[in-house]
């Protein structure tokens, strides 16, 4: 999740309603300067006893954001603690509980993609060697109960905690237990991002599948694949889910921003301090009629903040988060970017994905979304059939997208070998979920802590 700074320079009040727009049409951007953004979290344990360490104790998450310091990381901090580091390879930041995520930079292609994601992970192996700590690559705790686990000191984790469970039964084992893998993308026209937008809401259900890798719940086996993608099934219906709005006619910014402001708040940042405004209405703020700053308007900040508290499998701030793919390994780190940017950033590509999804009905698009978390490759979708079923041809136009790129590391390598991992899951057929069941029910014996050896970075 994000971490808010105090904005800088130029903070105007929203006035009109052009300024929400204009959000996103500042996003726009020749092809040339598309961008990947691809943000990852990891579970942070201690190796002496696999407990998740506190943010306070000797040794606990304070300090293993100080120990990377050592690299060049400059501290953010709120209420006089450290919460955040800057750099520029990105930010480090906390989630609710202590998962350690990096939101990397922009970055041109997917070899300086994981590039930077191999330094960060040296980086934080190197300080947890000298802290005792471990890293854990999926999509879930395996073994931890919530009781278990810490709360970092942030202002806004404190607000979402407390409406959490107000609005739904899993908001709070969103918030703790789970980890992800995203990747941010440009556009360059509001056509093109509506197009983007509707091939990977659709497709988002297949990232889901083939990046499933967290099937297990304090100790067993919790009867999904990918549990961390059922939790937002039931965390806020009024902030998650496939947005059928996308799919109709004439989508574009202004129906987005229309989603986002009937989405209720959680907080307003205010002099360094989160304010709670959770269930409260941005349109009511617009009016200067929030009932917690009265006679207040939203500055342009403030509607970037609460663009940042929608959860759909989708996302647009100025730019495309896909939301849709479990925590996992270093290789899957690189994979998610490779899908992505194979799929939606050369033209043919996109066009192609879009011929193989656009007959689906949002019926279909719904059930194949609720049955993924289960079901993972075997989910049903439209007109017949399973995932599984068009996995190959999905895997084929994304290796064609990102041979067009063309883009070439040193040895003259482009970057269709990022899809490895996901070739291979899509060749034998199994998920790493249906992998870790299996080691489970047989090598492991039942024995949940051997996860530790084999699924750490």
């Amino acid at each position: 999740m994000s971490t808010r700074t105090q904005a800088d320079g130029d903070d105007p009040i929203i006035e009109s309603r052009d300024q929400l727009i204009s959000l996103f049409e500042k996003g726009e951007k020749p092809a040339d300067r598309w961008r990947i953004g691809t943000e990852h979290e990891k579970l942070v344990y201690r190796t002496a006893d696999h407990k998740a360490p506190s943010y306070e104790e000797p040794g606990g998450i304070r300090d293993l954001l100080d120990g990377l310091r050592q690299f060049g990381w400059e501290p953010v901090e709120e209420g006089g603690k450290v919460i955040a580091l800057a750099g520029t390879d990105g930010n480090i930041s906390l989630e609710p509980a202590g998962q350690l995520e990096l939101s990397g930079a922009p970055l041109d292609n997917l070899h300086e993609t994981c590039a930077e994601t191999g330094r960060h992970l040296e980086q934080v192996k190197a300080v947890g060697d000298q802290l005792g700590l471990g890293f854990l690559g999926l999509g879930m705790w395996p073994d931890k109960t919530r009781e278990e686990l810490p709360i970092m000191p942030k202002g806004r984790y404190a607000i979402m905690l407390r409406h959490m469970p107000r609005v739904g039964s899993l908001g709070l084992d969103m918030m703790l237990r789970t980890c992800t893998i995203q990747v941010n993308l440009d556009y360059s026209s509001e056509a093109r991002m509506a197009k983007m937008f509707r091939v990977s809401l659709a497709l988002q259900p297949m990232a889901t599948a083939l990046f499933a890798n967290s099937p297990f719940t304090e100790g067993k086996p919790n009867g999904f694949l990918s549990f961390r993608s059922h939790i937002w099934s039931d965390t806020d219906p009024h902030r998650t889910g496939m947005l059928p709005f996308v799919f109709e006619d004439g989508f574009g910014y202004e129906r987005y921003a229309d989603y986002a402001l009937d989405v209720p708040m959680y907080f307003v940042f205010r002099d360094g301090k989160y304010i709670d405004a959770a269930g409260l209405s941005f349109r009511d703020f617009l009016a200067g009629k929030l009932s917690v700053l009265p006679g207040e308007k939203p500055t342009m900040s403030d509607w970037a903040d609460h663009l940042s508290t929608a959860f759909p499998e989708v996302r647009m701030k100025s730019f495309l988060e896909m939301r849709g793919a479990d925590g996992g390994p270093w290789n899957r780190i690189c994979a998610l970017p490779a899908f992505w940017v194979g799929l939606l950033y050369d033209d043919n590509a996109l066009d192609a994905a879009w011929d193989l999804v656009k007959d689906w009905t949002m019926e279909e698009r719904e059930t194949l979304r609720s049955e993924v978390p289960r079901l993972a490759l075997d989910a049903p979708i439209g007109g017949g059939g399973t995932l599984r079923d068009i996995a190959a041809r999905v895997m084929d136009i994304s290796r064609s997208g990102l041979a067009a790129r063309a883009r070439l590391n040193s040895i003259g390598d482009n970057e269709t070998g990022y899809l490895a991992a996901l070739d291979e899951v899509v060749a034998n057929g199994k998920t790493h979920a249906e992998r870790l069941l299996e080691r489970y029910n047989g090598a492991w014996a039942g024995d949940i802590s051997k996860i530790y050896a084999e699924e750490s970075f």
